[in-house]
């Protein structure tokens, strides 16, 4: 008798049992675990599922490695986020293709409000800054940044996460026992300690270079959206823009100097139509409709809490009469116009406020 934390990382080693493939026996039975205990009949009638993996399934021969397996990642401190768990990315479970298990050191958290920022390993002083701005700004919102920890504009955005004080997820292209690159040992223990680190790999896999456009997919996968800040025309940045276009989630590009081959990537993304990003609430307004508000007050409260900043009661007073246009609240406050945006996405994130069409806000009924 198999216990059910084995059938799951079973399923990631069957032959011919790809990603696409699981996903479509979890369609068909709920727990796609009890595919091992179905007959050869039953299992060729799903749309999808070829000889090979029906092979797999009918005769599995790995059960002890597996159990070998789940003893590494119980040792090393691992936890094993099923398909089926509740702390599985909800985000991630609408791709076509979802690993059935993930590996996690740290904890993984709510991640209904999180946007991935990626880039080139080898960033400019204008892109890290840009990254820098853009993570602390994204993680003072509430937002939990995503990346792969490579080097360069991945880093910083870990980095600038923990140090705003935010939580942040690392998705790396090995084993989550394996830090790499090398240089960031640091950081890696940062992030268990602040967020996780997560992987589809099992226990001690390298960092195999075809182990990272598919590592890519779960970057995006788990995201709102994807921001790219700096990328040349052959970067693995643009094909997590890709699969972020194909997963349905927004793309960002920050642009750059012009000529720069750091800057090809990121230019082309923006002709193709992605959202040009110039700081964090050109992001924020775009992906507003979609915020998951944590801890918000009922839509027919209208009032700000206690410890509310006079700033803000000025601003929401304001709009309770009437909605106003950006420019109008700017004007009847006397704030700059980069206070005054950042308070207004922070009231319209926590529910307070509404966004009308025009650049008007009102107060959320």
């Amino acid at each position: 008798m198999q216990s059910q934390l084995t059938t799951w990382i079973a399923l990631t080693r069957v032959k011919g049992l790809g990603c696409v493939s699981f996903k479509k026996l979890a369609q068909h039975y709920g727990d796609p675990t009890k595919a091992f205990a179905a007959s050869a009949a039953e299992l060729s009638g799903i749309d999808g599922l070829g000889k090979e993996a029906i092979d797999g399934l009918l005769r599995f021969p790995a059960w002890r490695d597996v159990e070998e397996e789940l003893r590494r990642a119980h040792g090393g401190g691992v936890n094993l986020i099923t398909f089926a768990d509740p702390r599985y990315p909800a985000r991630l479970r609408t791709i076509a293709d979802p690993p059935p298990v993930l590996y996690v050191r740290g904890k993984l958290g709510c991640l209904d409000q999180a946007m991935a920022i990626v880039g080139t390993r080898s960033a400019s002083d204008y892109g890290r800054r840009v990254a820098r701005d853009l993570a602390r700004g994204l993680a003072g919102l509430g937002f939990t940044v995503v990346s792969g920890m490579a080097r360069g504009i991945d880093g910083i955005a870990h980095e600038t996460a923990l140090n705003t004080g935010s939580v942040t997820v690392a998705v790396l292209g090995c084993g989550v026992d394996r830090v790499y690159p090398a240089e960031h040992v640091d950081l890696y223990r940062r992030i268990c300690e602040n967020g996780a680190v997560v992987s589809e790999l099992p226990m001690g896999a390298r960092p195999a270079a075809f182990n990272f456009p598919a590592r890519n997919r779960l970057i995006s996968g788990m995201s709102l959206g994807v921001v790219i800040v700096e990328a040349t025309e052959k970067s693995g940045s643009l094909i997590t823009a890709s699969l972020a276009l194909e997963q349905g989630r927004e793309v960002f590009a920050v642009p750059g100097e012009v000529g720069s081959s750091r800057s090809r990537g990121s230019h082309k993304l923006i002709r193709q139509g992605a959202k040009l990003v110039e700081n964090v609430n050109d992001i924020v307004e775009e992906i507003a409709p979609q915020l998951v508000t944590r801890g918000a007050p009922a839509p027919s409260q209208r009032s700000l809490p206690e410890d509310a900043a006079l700033e803000e009661r000025q601003i929401f007073t304001l709009l309770k009469d009437k909605a106003l246009h950006i420019d109008e609240v700017i004007e009847s406050t006397g704030l700059s116009s980069s206070k005054v945006s950042q308070i207004l996405l922070e009231l319209e994130l926590h529910g307070f406020l509404r966004q009308l069409p025009g650049k008007r806000y009102a107060v959320e009924n």
